[in-house]
């Protein structure tokens, strides 16, 4: 059996757009010779649909898509991800209603079969995940019946993502149904480590029922989550013999043994995965998708000299070439002269256009305007926010003026404990390092680095600083970041309590200062641009949790 997985880019709600991609990639498996073409999770709307899924109109224009794409598929079938809309007196096929809305009761997770020009048969999702980035119970019914079809000299069946995620279900009940290849239909948005993770539920469905698993997922940036693509086919024995691209689109196309006497593929010889690159990868991936989806076609960032803004300048050339960036340096009296030379240097480096806005007079304007109300008062916080905020507002400027996207410079170790200023170093429209850790941040520019110097080394060796008064460092206002972030990943990403992060070793003192500042700068995350998750649990979806509330335990 010759099977097709197509691993594409969807964008949410562009129905026609994907249904041309699903076409195209149908049409070139079809010529390689493919016995069944298999697109990911909900690859007719792009995922997450959210509630476009409980507009009548929407669910209709995917039914009317899918009837299209159904009319030009013959007898390889070829596997669409939608929305169903479920009639209420049996789980069948059914032509939306326009006048009324859908709700949880009529919608389905599902996937069709399409054969010679029409809609064979349809499966439903089993598992409704609501948990994290997940909340697919706001708007699906749970399937229950198996679907199976011939296809080459085997049998296939149909499952979709976290139907795979965990003991028996469809597909152990697939296997034992006599099904001898299962395909895993995926929109499985990528996390540090996560290869590890799919690829241990696959093998052990494999082994347990001796079947082939197909797992197709979709690619690229979707708001706050990043998918890595990385699908794959692997044997009965849990070893995976071919894999499509991580991180773009591929139409990765398999001969699968079914029969005694078909030859089994070899294993797959790869390199060790890179986690560190992958994590670049996916910032990448992320915020080109982010800026180009949402009809940008040029980006700004401010560089401070620091870390964060370069890397961030790094991630920005990377994704949309360096003519679409513009770095923009804005020094304060506070500002260091090595710095700016540092600022000037990454530029030079990149290649991107490179402006410098002195904020001098700005500043002095500033002070001239609040000299009464600030009269007999020490200057602090307020003032060096001001900085920040006269950035944020000529980046904005130049955004609106050009109509490039602004693309916030925060790393998430700041941004977890407040270390940020809404309207000044937050403002922009995507924070690509949003769900990085200052300790990553510095593996991230290493990484980049090798693969071709941009990043001066001297920005990656001073200590880091704000610049918003004389002799300013981090260490001022926080723990070293070796201390602070494995303290805020304890207590971000696992919810570790006080005395559980003090029983791994931390000062008790330090830890609740930390997690204080954790909890009161919630109403600053809400306000924050999006950003790419890359960890198990990223500020967003990912946690929810109140901005007016008392527990500080």
């Amino acid at each position: 059996m010759r099977l097709a997985l197509a691993q594409l880019n969807p964008v949410v709600g562009d129905v026609g757009g994907n249904a041309e991609a699903i076409r195209a990639a149908y049409d070139n498996a079809v010529a390689g010779g493919a016995d069944v073409v298999v697109t990911g999770e909900l690859s007719l709307t792009g995922y997450p649909p959210e509630d476009l899924v409980l507009k009548s109109a929407f669910v209709a224009a995917v039914r009317d898509s899918l009837d299209a794409l159904a009319g030009g598929v013959g007898r390889v079938p070829l596997l669409v991800g939608f929305t169903e809309r479920l009639d209420d007196a049996a789980t069948r096929w059914a032509r939306p209603v326009m006048s009324e809305a859908p709700s949880v009761q009529r919608l389905a997770n599902a996937a069709a079969v399409l054969r010679e020009g029409g809609v064979a048969r349809v499966y439903r999702k089993h598992r409704i995940p609501n948990y994290g980035v997940f909340d697919e119970a706001r708007y699906f019914r749970a399937g229950h019946e198996l679907v199976g079809f011939a296809a080459g000299d085997g049998r296939v069946a149909v499952t979709i993502c976290e139907d795979l995620w965990g003991e028996g279900g469809p597909v152990a009940d697939s296997a034992r149904a006599g099904a001898d290849v299962v395909v895993s239909m995926n929109a499985s948005p990528y996390q540090r480590h996560k290869r590890a993770e799919r690829e241990r539920w696959a093998a052990h469905h494999a082994r347990e029922g001796g079947v082939w698993v197909a797992y197709v997922n979709q690619v690229g940036g979707q708001d706050e989550v990043v998918f890595d693509g990385d699908s794959f086919v692997m044997r009965p024995d849990g070893a995976v013999v071919a894999r499509a691209a991580r991180f773009a689109p591929d139409l990765l196309v398999v001969d699968v043994a079914v029969g005694d006497e078909a030859p089994v593929p070899p294993p797959l010889v790869e390199e060790p995965a890179d986690p560190t690159a992958d994590v670049y990868d996916a910032l990448v991936l992320a915020t080109r998708d982010y800026v180009r989806k949402n009809g940008f076609d040029r980006v700004f960032v401010g560089l401070s000299g620091g870390v964060d803004s370069s890397l961030t300048a790094a991630v920005g050339a990377d994704a949309l070439g360096a003519d679409a960036l513009t770095g923009v340096a804005m020094p304060s009296p506070y500002s260091s002269e090595h710095s700016l030379a540092d600022a000037r240097a990454l530029a030079a480096n990149l290649g991107c256009r490179y402006l410098e806005l002195p904020i001098d007079k700005v500043m002095a304007s500033f002070d001239d305007a609040l000299s009464e109300p600030f009269s007999g008062t020490q200057p602090g916080l307020a003032e060096e926010n001001i900085q920040a905020r006269i950035r944020g507002t000529l980046l904005m400027a130049l955004s609106n003026k050009f109509g490039g996207l602004v693309l916030a410079t925060g790393n998430k170790s700041e941004l977890a404990v407040g270390y940020a200023t809404l309207y000044g170093d937050m403002a922009g429209g995507f924070a690509p390092l949003k769900d990085v850790w200052k300790t990553t941040v510095y593996a991230l520019c290493h990484h980049r680095n090798r693969t071709g110097a941009v990043i001066p080394p001297a920005v990656l060796t001073k200590e880091p600083s704000a610049e918003l008064r004389h002799d300013q460092r981090d260490t001022d206002s926080l723990p070293s970041y070796d201390v602070l972030d494995p303290i805020l990943q304890g207590y971000v990403e696992e919810d570790a309590s006080v005395a559980e992060l003090a029983a791994r070793g931390f000062d008790e003192a330090v830890v609740r200062e930390v997690t204080d500042r954790v909890d009161r700068a919630e109403y600053k995350r809400r306000q924050a641009a999006p950003g790419a998750k890359i960890t198990a649990r990223a500020f967003g979806k990912d946690r929810r949790l109140p901005i007016t509330q008392g527990w500080r335990g």
